[in-house]
């Protein structure tokens, strides 16, 4: 819940603005590490999720590595100070330069995704003579249950090597002097909250590993990949169930003498910790609609309109917590940001106190694919962000 000193203070602020609760932060950044490491398990946290240098200075001084998936991703978590032994460097089509670039940090891991780049990587690596560590991202064939645009792991998926093509992968790794093969990663989607889903993993990567030592290759790391979703129906449960999420990899994943267990989440570590914050500007009354304009738009969280998701809308201003007495009048309002797009639609008739221009409106749980993902379009200034204590 945003309190009445924050609502106070954010009167005086122009709008629209990320807000970030440090403490939400903090207490999900400690859930999640007490719950992997009474397992053993190693989080990579991935940067994709938010790069706000304040968030991620923060997930670094709690000793996780970084999952990233471009260059730039690669050099700011160096710059941040992650440990260049606990960064990966996953994705389907890294360049040569960036390849080279994590070459030269001396990363943890290549993730790779096609045989093409075992032999890019292996080229690479052998005019700087030097020696990189892959783990080959397989694509299981898993329906992670969430929605298409991000699931990862079918067969109809441009993510990770197929299973049909493995005995191709153990001939190129052979073939390749300068790569070290550590084992085998695997991501199936995002803002999966079935952990059923996570057992059917499980069994594949069983069979995976077993597959890869049958054919004479040593498997020192199993990588899981991340996806564990958050309710966006209830932004004030502010810790994903880490402890349950886990457990699921510690009761059925066949951990062998001397393997090491990796995970790469990313929303489940910040979404809950930001909101975005924004003004009505207009009240348009129709009809048959209702239209509340906000300050803020697809170009500062586009989420609803790439995907359809949902995220909370509260009118701050007309909450119990301003203490104002006509919180209790409901008005159903198409939520709608001020681009020149017709998707530009946070959500449709939602139920809220009757809104009137300059009250002040919370877009929740946007602190995963928000800041990051914001653009210029229709010349939009870049939107700064706000901090809890």
């Amino acid at each position: 819940m945003i309190s009445k000193a924050n609502i106070n203070k954010f009167k005086d602020l122009e709008t629209p603005f990320y807000y970030y609760d440090m403490e939400v932060l903090r207490q999900t950044l400690d859930a999640c590490r007490d719950a992997s490491a009474k397992h053993g398990f190693h989080v990579h946290y991935a940067m994709k999720a938010n790069f706000n240098p304040k968030v991620i200075d923060m997930i670094q001084s709690f000793g996780f590595g970084a999952d990233c998936v471009s260059g730039n991703e690669v050099k700011a978590a160096i710059d941040h100070g992650f440990d260049k032994g606990k960064v990966v460097f996953a994705g389907v089509g890294k360049s040569d330069r960036e390849i080279n670039l994590a070459l030269d940090a001396g990363i943890f891991c290549f993730n790779v995704e096609s045989i093409q780049e075992l032999e890019v990587i292996n080229e690479l690596a052998g005019a700087k003579g030097t020696r990189a560590n892959v783990a080959i991202r397989i694509n299981p064939n898993v329906d992670a249950h969430t929605h298409h645009f991000i699931t990862t792991g079918l067969d109809e998926n441009k993510f990770g090597i197929n299973i049909w093509q493995l005995p191709d992968v153990a001939v190129a790794l052979r073939a390749c002097s300068n790569l070290q093969f550590l084992g085998i990663h695997f991501h199936i989607g995002s803002q999966i909250t079935d952990l059923e889903v996570y057992k059917n993993l499980c069994t594949r990567i069983n069979e995976m590993q077993d597959w890869f030592e049958d054919h004479g290759f040593q498997v020192k790391v199993l990588n899981a990949g991340g996806g564990l979703g958050v309710d966006y129906y209830s932004p004030d449960n502010d810790i994903a169930d880490f402890e349950n999420y886990f457990q699921v990899f510690k009761n059925f994943l066949n951990v062998k003498p001397g393997q090491e267990v990796h995970f790469e989440l990313g929303r489940a570590l910040v979404a809950q910790s930001a909101s975005l914050i924004s003004r009505v500007l207009y009240v348009k009354n129709g009809l048959k609609k209702n239209f509340l304009i906000l300050d803020a738009g697809m170009t500062e969280l586009i989420r609803p309109m790439l995907y359809q998701a949902y995220h909370q809308i509260e009118n701050l201003s007309r909450s119990s917590e301003a203490g104002n007495p006509d919180a209790a009048t409901s008005i159903k309002y198409d939520v709608v940001g001020p681009i020149c797009e017709s998707t530009d639609c946070f959500q449709k008739d939602v139920d809220m106190p009757e809104s009137f221009r300059g009250d002040l409106i919370a877009v929740r749980t946007a602190g995963a694919y928000g800041e990051v993902m914001a653009s210029g379009y229709n010349l939009r200034d870049r939107v700064g962000s706000v901090y809890s204590a």
